[in-house]
């Protein structure tokens, strides 16, 4: 962040002098705007649009607390109590960073931070955490960690692959999925990583004629994972829990089953960046060393671009035993992002570093530790009654026409054993939208347009509403359709838990009601505007 110096402006007379200048530089960096700060350290997904004041996912770096925010399975804006936590962090660093520097204060920093969302999770001891920038990043360390245990003949297996991030088409196969990585570096978007490129095999999962999961994702997971085994190659199998839609893909049996035909063969890697699974099933995973992509944004609602790979020991284990990490996985890392232990990995890492990855993550854990603070019957009770409420919005309906449940097979006792993400289409006098109409809606939902209309519908077209992004939805013969998402999300819950049980009640009944002006607002876009409005409105904004 601090303008490039010439050769001659940074050439110091000691090593001693080197390292105060450093210092002294990083904390410089640490004395700009929070807000700019924030969406540093990540990619091209976090630039703001200067105009409008916020990214891609329409979110801004600061809170928006009269935003009616139901999109966390795309991303949320930071709430006004993470933000207070990322003040206080930033001024905390500071003060460290005076006697030890920036990387030092920062790499001791983001140890205790590992500590702390160990306690949150519940996770044993022995879990390592490697933070990143998103979840495309932990992706590319997912791929280079078992490419350094199963060599270099891996073929990537996704499974969901049409309900993934955007980047995975690129980063499963070891593929720069930007034009600029979370360190600054310049790159060609697509073009192989330095001894990451790999094979990869799409699985996609929703089938677009009955827009319901496809029944045989099961059977097609080990027939794939068998041919490529017999072909004299190793997979990496990616699994979904859950997807953009909600969904989960395969089963925890077929799962058990792929490690019972293939030890040694099969790496398993599960998708979990939604976090929609409590620490029972989380722990399922870890116990048989699976890694697990998670994010602190999603469901937990902090700002987007806080990745990290969940790494069980016996993996860990089997990487200090002198295997080779590909080179060009060291233009995506930090030092500071491979825990203390893994001291190769941390040799070959520049000690940059980066500040935006590191407030995201302070924002993160601020919003699971209040999420975890929420009694466990007052979770399952709040999403069962806002689901309930969502899903009744949604069958009344005129113009939202709501997916089919999505109904796993594997048993939840937790909160998550009931849906979190509603996928719904959308449609005008019995037409469905297509995916054009579709954004222009998503988008106008953020807008304030009560000058457009008046009396009762100008206060319900003036509400800014953010939901989940769409998601284009292939269908055969046809052209592609999209899917919109109202989300429970953290957020949901502990801004409406209290002691007092009326007032919880209260607060409950109280997001329900935003929930119905986010579907009131959308019918009104849908059936008093023409595609041509919309889309005049998105230009115009």
């Amino acid at each position: 962040m601090t303008p490039a110096a010439t050769r001659s402006e940074i050439l110091p007379s000691s090593r001693s002098e080197q390292r105060g200048q450093r210092a002294a530089t990083g904390l410089r960096d640490l004395f700009a705007l929070l807000g700019d700060l924030l969406i540093d350290g990540g990619d091209t997904r976090l630039a703001l649009d200067r105009p409008w004041g916020r990214n891609a996912y329409g979110c801004s770096p600061a809170p928006v607390p009269d935003l009616v925010c139901f999109a966390s399975s795309t991303a949320s804006p930071i709430s006004e109590r993470a933000y207070a936590r990322v003040e206080l962090a930033r001024e905390r660093l500071m003060h460290a960073a005076i006697s030890l520097g920036v990387d030092e204060a920062l790499d001791r920093r983001t140890e205790e931070m590992r500590c702390e969302l160990r306690g949150h999770l519940r996770l044993a001891d022995d879990v390592d955490i490697v933070f990143s920038p998103s979840g495309t990043d932990a992706q590319l360390h997912a791929l280079a960690l078992v490419r350094a245990l199963l060599g270099e003949h891996v073929t990537n297996v996704v499974v969901a692959s049409d309900q993934t991030g955007s980047g995975t088409a690129a980063s499963a196969r070891g593929c720069h999925f930007s034009t600029r990585t979370a360190n600054g570096l310049a790159v060609t978007r697509d073009a192989p990583i330095h001894g990451l490129a790999s094979e990869a095999v799409f699985l996609p999962l929703l089938d677009g004629a009955s827009m319901r999961p496809r029944g045989d994702i099961a059977p097609a997971v080990l027939d794939t994972v068998e041919a490529i085994v017999r072909g004299g190659r190793n997979v990496l199998l990616q699994v979904m829990d859950s997807s953009k839609l909600g969904w989960r893909a395969p089963g925890l049996a077929c799962l058990d089953e792929v490690i019972r035909r293939w030890p040694g063969r099969v790496q398993i890697v599960v998708d979990a960046c939604q976090m929609r699974l409590g620490p029972g099933r989380l722990r399922w995973h870890l116990d048989r060393g699976h890694l697990v992509l998670m994010s602190g944004s999603k469901f937990y609602g902090g700002p987007a671009f806080s990745g990290a790979l969940l790494v069980p020991r016996r993996v860990a284990s089997a990487l200090g035993e002198g295997h080779a990490v590909a080179p060009g996985l060291f233009d995506y890392v930090n030092r500071s992002d491979w825990p203390l232990a893994w001291t190769d990995l941390r040799a070959r890492s520049a000690p940059r570093a980066n500040i935006g990855q590191w407030l995201r993550w302070e924002a993160a854990l601020e919003e699971i530790a209040a999420y975890q603070a929420v009694p466990a019957a007052f979770r399952r009770m709040a999403i069962r009654q806002l689901g309930e409420a969502i899903e009744s919005l949604l069958l009344l309906s005129p113009v939202l026409r709501p997916f089919a449940p999505y109904a796993s097979a594997d048993e939840d006792n937790d909160e998550f054993g009931r849906p979190t993400i509603f996928p719904f289409a959308l449609q005008r006098e019995g037409r469905p939208l297509d995916l054009g109409e579709t954004h222009a809606v998503y988008h106008a939902l953020q807008y304030d347009l009560g000058s457009r209309f008046s009396g009762r519908t100008a206060a319900v077209a003036a509400r800014q509403c953010l939901i989940g992004q769409p998601v284009r939805i292939e269908r055969p013969g046809e052209a592609p359709a999209a899917a919109l998402r109202l989300c429970i999300g953290a957020r949901q819950l502990t801004e409406t838990w209290c002691d007092d049980v009326t007032t919880a009640r209260v607060n409950l009944e109280a997001e329900i009601d935003r929930i119905a002006d986010v579907v009131a607002k959308t019918e009104l876009l849908v059936s008093d505007l023409g595609s041509r409005d919309l889309r005049d409105i998105h230009h115009a904004n």
